[in-house]
């Protein structure tokens, strides 16, 4: 077995009786995908100590493609998440999200880049409320596909002083907010506290008769850590701040937070968590706590460093 480098920079690889011809990758992208199944069941016959049937199915999707040549690159990263939970024959979402991140930079300094971005989420299946309703309802729809979907475009500088660290910083951020179900309007009855719906109400910032808001002056600042703690266990964390200049008093604010931990090949423990606070959405703090142990297939052309399993080493994780 043995190998040649032909003069056409095409690498010719002997195997056995096999002679192959593979030129090298110029594309200068760099792809990942990781895709895992949660999946949890409980059934009781007979059983004097009462309990319910129960089935949970999730599924979550990270996928980057990244593209470095010279002092440009283009960094794309999708995060997919969407899960439900079924007991005595009726089916609650317990999981949903869409975010679509797209960055594209030019390095000015060693630390530095100047960047613009796209800033894309919504959710994929509608979502519904099951407690402080009236009697005679028992569920009411409170978000859709699209419904909300918030577009936020972004221009500014970044400082990226190693490969698993970014801040970036956007003093010119407009974002778009778009309601294409308009029946998820709802509001708090002051006299019972039920929810009722109110197609006069604004939710999610978007008035009534409207179908979109913009928001065209506002700051942005985004930070990203992906990085392994130990040889087993890997931090996923991005936070995002967001706020209109003529509206300081209203500053948005989310953490989303992955925390895997290998237990082997196809298998491995993560806990997600993703904080938000937003007074268009909610005058509270709102929280999305997830713990599973699932099946998981990773992909990966990331370029692998000499040792991979150092703790400073980046990872093929959304960035």
């Amino acid at each position: 077995m043995g190998s040649a480098i032909a003069q056409d920079s095409t690498r010719v690889t002997t195997n056995f009786r096999d002679t192959i011809s593979v030129k090298p990758d110029t594309s200068y992208w760099q792809r990942s995908f990781t895709g895992g199944v949660n999946f949890n069941q409980t059934s009781f016959s007979n059983w004097s100590g009462g309990g319910v049937n129960s089935m949970a199915l999730g599924g979550v999707i990270a996928a980057r493609a990244l593209y470095e040549k010279g002092k440009t690159s283009w960094d794309n990263t999708a995060d997919l998440q969407l899960g439900y939970v079924s007991q005595l024959g009726t089916s609650r979402k317990s999981a949903d999200q869409i975010i679509v991140i797209s960055v594209l930079g030019h390095k000015i300094a060693p630390k530095w880049d100047l960047f613009i971005s796209g800033t894309f989420n919504t959710f994929f299946a509608p979502g519904y409320r099951y407690d402080k309703l009236p009697a005679d309802q028992t569920r009411l729809r409170v978000s859709n596909f699209f419904s909300p979907a918030q577009l936020t475009l972004s221009t500014g500088i970044a400082y990226k002083p190693n490969d698993w660290f970014s801040l970036r910083m956007s003093p010119l951020a407009p974002r778009f907010t778009f309601l294409s179900d308009q029946s998820v309007r709802v509001r708090v009855d002051p006299n019972t506290g039920f929810y009722v719906p109110d197609p006069t109400a604004t939710v999610y910032g978007v008035a009534q008769g409207q179908s979109n808001r913009t928001e065209w002056l506002a700051f942005q600042l985004q930070t990203v850590i992906n990085r392994n703690l130990t040889d087993n266990i890997s931090l996923n964390a991005r936070y995002q701040l967001f706020t209109e200049y003529s509206h300081l008093d209203n500053i948005n604010h989310r953490l989303d937070l992955l925390l895997t931990a290998k237990i082997n090949r196809y298998l491995n423990t993560t806990f997600g968590l993703i904080a938000l606070y937003n007074k268009d959405f909610s005058s509270s703090l709102q929280i999305q706590q997830t713990l599973a142990i699932g099946l998981v297939y990773n992909l990966s052309s990331f370029k692998k460093k000499v040792d991979p399993l150092k703790a400073t080493d980046t990872l093929p994780g959304r960035f």
